[in-house]
């Protein structure tokens, strides 16, 4: 298996970055370490931004930072092949950043096939999300096709275990797929959520809620957890928790990235987190503990 690049080898003397206020708590107790549903901040749009030019502004650790002590429960990047916007040495920098931040969790989303499990070898996040993107895609926009993939798989999803990390499949919204993914050996699905986002406000919305609830629902039944994320926002996060029962962690770059310039990150952070506590208010029964 290929090797992680030697520019992304992890430090091993501190960064340039002073880290202070420490929050010892990290997360509020909303991480999947404590029940509830997790905010984990996915900071490629933070990369984007700061490669558009040849300065470390914004810092992509900073930023991280930020989102930590504001209450974020965890950090998620995905690295693609071309850099677009996270660089394999952000990779080796943010694994540093989550030493000091023991109860936040660390996600590094992409496609196993391309380069991805070099950097999971390598870091050992806390979780890693199979993606199936091709390389030149803007975006990710369709889950692994189940059972189809399920043998092509299962030795990457071995792989990341034997690294002693969490594996999530991307998949859209299908029940009848769930027992697959189980087959696969991962331990969670992230249901992908743009279906959701596009039906939010419009006639089709409950429709397309009841299958996500019911993708959830045959997730969990067989031993998987869930977690959810794209193109999620404050105006639709609230209505698909409060549905969508026993998710355990949302992801959220784009639309929280994009408050953060008219919020600030930390409001933009907290703000998400309200959204969470508004729903859990409106759904209190308690979360599933798979995965």
């Amino acid at each position: 298996m290929q090797r992680l690049p030697q520019r992304a080898a992890l430090r091993t003397k501190p960064g340039p970055i002073a880290f202070t206020s420490m929050n010892p708590l990290v997360t509020s107790g909303l991480d999947s370490r404590h029940g509830g549903t997790a905010l984990s901040v996915n900071v490629n749009k933070v990369a984007l931004l700061r490669n558009s030019r040849a300065l470390d502004i914004p810092n992509l650790v900073r930023a991280a930072t930020t989102a930590l002590e504001a209450g974020a429960a965890g950090i998620t990047i995905h690295p693609r092949p071309d850099e677009r916007h996270i660089r394999a040495r952000d990779v080796a920098d943010l694994a540093e950043l989550m030493k000091a931040w023991p109860q936040a969790e660390f996600n590094i989303e992409g496609n196993p096939f391309h380069n991805l499990m070099p950097f999971v070898e390598a870091v050992r996040p806390s979780q890693c999300t199979f993606v199936p993107d091709s390389a030149e895609q803007s975006t990710s926009d369709h889950g692994w096709r189940m059972p189809d993939d399920v043998a092509r798989l299962r030795p990457l999803v071995d792989a990341a275990h034997a690294a002693g990390v969490r594996v999530s499949l991307f998949m859209d919204p299908d029940p009848a797929a769930m027992p697959a993914v189980r087959e696969s050996g991962a331990d969670r699905v992230e249901l992908y959520t743009e279906s959701y986002a596009r039906a939010h406000g419009h006639p089709e919305m409950p429709h397309v809620l009841a299958t996500f609830a019911a993708a959830a629902e045959a997730a969990q039944r067989v031993g998987l957890g869930v977690n959810a994320g794209h193109d999620l926002n404050r105006a639709n996060l609230a209505d698909f928790l409060t549905t969508v029962r026993g998710v355990q962690e949302v992801s959220i770059g784009h639309a929280l990235i994009a408050d953060a310039i008219e919020l600030g990150l930390a409001d933009a952070v907290r703000a998400y987190l309200r959204c969470i506590r508004l729903a859990e208010a409106h759904a209190p029964s308690a979360r599933s503990s798979a995965g």
